[in-house]
């Protein structure tokens, strides 16, 4: 990956993500601003309508006064907002935030205002709530207990439990500050509670609802849909600046099949297709080329027709002036010869041609590879008698030498790596076929010169002859190689040379699938 491209993205992820999260937090905070608004006056509510229900609740709960600056004052007295005062006329709680926590307000019994400050409401409203309870319990004595419980629990919104054993009991500094104070405040899995001993010893113990949580799953879903909307938004975008790339290149494409050999996709450094852009761009250099060879392949066929044509157009006028029966048949016999030679080039040409357009249908049958080995040995050897041409089977092999091939080309593919071998051999050729379970492999080496390894894969284009001769004794036309590898790719197979160990010349081998795969649904 480029570093441009991958700075460039980088940049662009990182502030995408900044945004993302100051986006969330400017939500989080706003939205968690409006609940805890809403949850700090409706947590209070119980206990301010409590307090507001009693005639007098200053001289009846006088102790929340030094605690709680709790105190009565008319409207006109309070420094209020308009919309305070309405809601305080429809006989809402209000909860105002102040430096040191928040005041609780409600309109009292005579229409005064009932004002309850708590630096940190949730704990001074748990503690109160648990102190008037303790008032009205020791109040009501062990006689009406329980019936003072259940309404005091549906006023101050509150669940009372009785402690009636040690397991029920919290640990032992809460029971310490029950004991020196009267009540402890304390936490729960999560929940406030107090504890409190009554004046007869009981213990009480007061559960309140859950803490006002900034991380409620309707807050968290909404930072969700927020990031995945944004995410899926700069997604489009992405996806539209990709599309107008891939158009262009596609728009080259059209072009280039139109027969514009010459365009070429035009992409920026540094964008998300620029190496889609220059691949394509090397394509179609490669394409080009590919034209460019099959124009020469045409150059190079018209010369090795015309070779042999001329020789038989110069055979037949000399026909004309030979004088005796032996300088005829000597002219006769080379033009006999020129037209077996044109026959092989049409043929090698056709066969190359019909493999490298798309291939013949092959009709692979059972056969035995050992035997074609043998076979392509023993006519090779009759045609070079001064070369020894063997063959190198193991036993293994013979067992295994039935094979799903297409014999007449498996043949022609053996038949020209020994047949060029033979051309080059100093002296001797070896063939070494092994088969196992999955695989048919055949090793053609000689004792030649050798192909330099630079050379390796140029011997198998068309046409291509290390030497670049052409005359007749060059060792034929270019082609057999070619259709060796073709013929091995229609196996699914590979055709590549190396070097001989043994022989110290070129080794050509073959590998194919020994069975070919089975079709889809058997």
């Amino acid at each position: 990956m480029p570093l441009k491209f991958f700075l460039k993205l980088y940049a662009r992820l990182a502030g995408l993500t900044a945004l993302v999260i100051l986006l969330c937090v400017v939500l989080f905070v706003g939205i968690n601003s409006v609940r805890s608004q809403f949850w700090h006056e409706r947590f209070s509510e119980p206990l301010m309508r409590w307090l507001a229900s009693s005639p007098a609740p200053e001289q009846q709960y006088h102790w929340l006064i030094s605690q709680y600056d709790f105190r009565a004052t008319g409207p006109s007295e309070l420094m209020l907002s308009e919309v305070i005062r309405e809601r305080l006329g429809y006989n809402q709680v209000v909860a105002v935030e102040a430096s040191l926590g928040y005041r609780f307000l409600i309109t009292g019994f005579h229409g005064e205002v009932l004002q309850f400050r708590a630096s940190e409401p949730y704990r001074d409203i748990a503690v109160a709530s648990a102190q008037i309870l303790r008032v009205h319990l020791d109040a009501a004595g062990p006689e009406g207990r329980e019936e003072a419980v259940e309404r005091l629990a549906a006023g101050l919104n509150v669940t009372v439990l009785r402690v009636q054993g040690p397991d029920s009991l919290p640990d032992d500094e809460v029971l310490e500050r029950v004991y020196n104070r009267g009540s402890a405040f304390y936490h729960d899995n999560g929940e406030g509670r107090v504890l409190v001993q009554l004046a007869d010893g009981e213990l009480i113990q007061v559960i309140l609802p859950a803490p006002f949580n900034p991380w409620a799953w309707p807050v968290v879903l909404l930072l969700l849909v927020v990031s995945g909307s944004i995410l899926a938004l700069s997604l489009i975008l992405v996806l539209r600046r990709l599309d107008s790339n891939l158009r262009k290149v596609e728009s080259v494409a059209v072009r280039i099949a139109r027969g514009e050999m010459g365009a070429r996709v035009e992409a920026g450094e540094g964008t998300i297709v620029s190496r889609l852009a220059a691949a394509f761009n090397g394509m179609a250099e490669h394409i080009q080329r590919l034209v460019n060879v099959q124009r020469e392949m045409i150059h190079a066929v018209s010369h090795e027709l015309r070779t042999p044509v001329a020789r038989i157009r110069f055979g037949v006028q000399m026909i004309e002036d030979c004088q005796g029966q032996e300088a005829l048949q000597k002219q006769l016999d080379g033009i006999d010869g020129d037209i077996q030679e044109l026959d092989e080039l049409i043929d090698e040409i056709l066969t190359y041609a019909r493999l490298e357009q798309g291939g013949p249908v092959f009709s692979l049958e059972e056969a035995s590879v050992t035997d074609i080995v043998n076979q392509v040995v023993e006519e090779q050897q009759r045609i070079r008698p001064a070369l020894s041409i063997e063959s190198e089977i193991d036993e293994d092999t013979e067992h295994l030498a039935m094979a799903d091939v297409e014999p007449r080309y498996i043949h022609r593919a053996i038949q020209n790596l020994v047949g060029n071998a033979g051309r080059y051999a100093t002296g001797k050729v070896l063939v070494r076929c092994h088969i196992d379970e999955d695989h048919c492999r055949v090793d053609v080496e000689d004792d030649g010169p050798g192909i330099p390894e630079d050379e390796w894969e140029k011997v198998f284009t068309a046409f291509a002859r290390l030497d670049d001769s052409r005359t007749r004794t060059s060792g034929g036309y270019g082609l057999g190689l070619s259709i060796v590898r073709r013929i091995l790719y229609w196996h699914n197979g590979q055709a590549f040379v190396s070097k001989s160990d043994s022989l110290g010349g070129a080794r050509f081998s073959l590998v194919w699938p020994r069975k070919k795969p089975l079709e889809p649904g058997f």
